[in-house]
């Protein structure tokens, strides 16, 4: 049966609020429209090129895009890719294992005639100051612990840190040279240690140029030689040290400038992660009077000397990691580079190929491809960060992903992994001459999208590029 209007008052009613929501929808996408087609001009652009691509989060449709199929420089905002996958390929519980175990015979009077051993099962926490079952004292009490309830009082081996899982290439193609010596281009390993990396105190000099001492290095490296070419720099100058240094090295060397009036560390990467695991729980076992006769070393240092593995290793202990969905939202809100390489190689690893980061981007990118028809073409990764400069991927193909996991289970707690910027719920990323943002806004007649925004080669201030960017996601306020 139809209903017809009792007045010719409801039916103008009816009328004048549909128009009003219809010209409400027109407004906001006319003034994104507009915001955008005035940041094109902008003179930071003028040898450079954005993408923007907006969606529906509900329905997915298309509610603005402009250059969506280009592959661009994502930064940090592949990490919104990576994370999504993992929670899909790995599980939102997924754990990592770190086993301790040892080899050869142990007496009935605590003599082990062997080595202690560290399993690495390439988790990115172990160590971590991010988590309370992760501190370094906390990891290694909890070994000593498991130690001495074995009944071992002496070693007459090593301690050891199997560091096969992940092989011997730690650091992604791509990553750039001024960036891997510091520590956020720590490299994965399969047995990784306090984030690897470690903490630089300077001490500025009297007056600009003059050098910058090196006070003291948290934790002590005394397996590696440090030459400081630091300078002072003039006040307000702020941090500009970096790092120079590659896997396995053993010397590091510092360049740049550290402000006269700063008082802060400087964070580097540590060459070898998994010696520093292996080096710091022997030297708390001499600390507790448990004496360890030979030096410590890894697999790797053993393989390459063609020196004999040990073999039947007796298990004593197990370390679990937090969950994924606990790594996950480090991962995001404090953009670790280290945790999205340790994804990728992850998902590798469990799709039963070689855990190596090639196979890892490639295996992401078939995820994706086989879940959401994205062209792999469109994904042009080549880490898990986003770090290197070398990675494309087109802001359509992130949209559909963030407009994907909406309906997932586990979505609540990839949500809570994005930061917010700019009073937006959204991750951002920038490397040389990349700004990038990716997220979840609604509007203010409550329709719900998704977006990714990426600006390449843009030219002058970044901070400058940064605010005309919040200006146009302004408008999906």
């Amino acid at each position: 049966m139809i209903t017809y209007f009792r007045t010719a008052a409801a039916a103008i009613l009816l009328t004048a609020c549909l128009q009003s929501s219809t010209t409400t929808s027109q407004t906001y996408q006319q003034k994104l429209a507009d915001a955008y087609a005035s940041f094109e001009k902008d003179p930071q652009l003028q040898y450079g090129i954005s993408s923007l691509t907006v969606l529906n989060a509900e329905t997915g449709e298309v509610v603005f895009a402009k250059n969506n199929s280009i592959g661009l420089a994502s930064a940090s905002t592949l990490k919104t890719v990576t994370s999504a996958a993992a929670f899909y390929v790995l599980g939102e519980d997924f754990k990592y294992q770190t086993r301790l175990g040892y080899s050869g015979s142990l007496s009935s009077d605590g003599i082990l005639n062997g080595d202690l051993i560290i399993i690495g099962g390439g988790d990115p926490t172990l160590g971590s100051w991010r988590y309370e079952q992760t501190k370094e004292q906390v990891v290694l009490k909890h070994w000593t612990d498991a130690i001495r309830k074995a009944g071992i009082k002496r070693i007459n081996g090593r301690v050891i840190s199997d560091d096969r899982l992940f092989g011997t290439q730690s650091l992604p193609t791509g990553w750039v040279w001024q960036d891997v010596g510091n520590y956020y281009g720590a490299g994965p390993s399969s047995l990784s240690w306090r984030e690897n990396q470690a903490d630089l105190i300077f001490k500025p000099g009297a007056q600009t140029g003059s050098p910058a001492a090196l006070a003291y290095i948290q934790p002590a490296m005394p397996q590696l030689k440090f030459v400081n070419e630091v300078k002072t720099g003039r006040a307000g100058s702020g941090d500009n040290v970096y790092a120079f240094s590659a896997p396995y090295t053993d010397v590091v060397y510092l360049r740049g400038s550290y402000g006269i009036d700063l008082n802060k560390p400087i964070s580097i990467s540590v060459p070898d992660p998994a010696f520093e695991a292996a080096m710091r729980l022997g030297d708390t076992l001499k600390r507790i009077g448990i004496a360890v006769q030979q030096q410590p070393t890894t697999y790797r240092l053993l393989n390459m000397d063609k020196r004999n593995l040990p073999s039947g290793v007796k298990e004593i202990d197990v370390v679990s990691s937090p969950s994924l969905a606990q790594i996950v939202y480090w991962f995001n809100q404090k953009s670790i580079n280290l945790y999205g390489e340790h994804l990728v190689k992850t998902i590798a690893w469990k799709q039963g190929k070689e855990a190596t980061t090639s196979n890892g981007a490639e295996a992401v990118k078939d995820f994706w491809n086989e879940k959401l028809g994205i062209d792999k073409n469109a994904m042009n990764i080549m880490d898990g960060s986003g770090l290197s400069p070398g990675t494309r991927i087109t802001t359509l193909s992130i949209a559909k992903i963030l407009q994907s996991v909406k309906k997932e289970p586990w979505f609540d707690d990839y949500y809570k992994s994005i930061p917010v910027y700019n009073n937006m719920k959204m991750k951002s990323g920038s490397i040389n001459d990349v700004l990038a943002y990716a997220g979840y806004q609604t509007t203010s007649s409550g329709t719900p999208l998704v977006f990714s925004f990426i600006i390449n080669n843009y030219n002058g201030s970044g901070s400058a590029a940064k605010q005309k960017m919040f200006k146009v996601l302004d408008s999906l306020k």
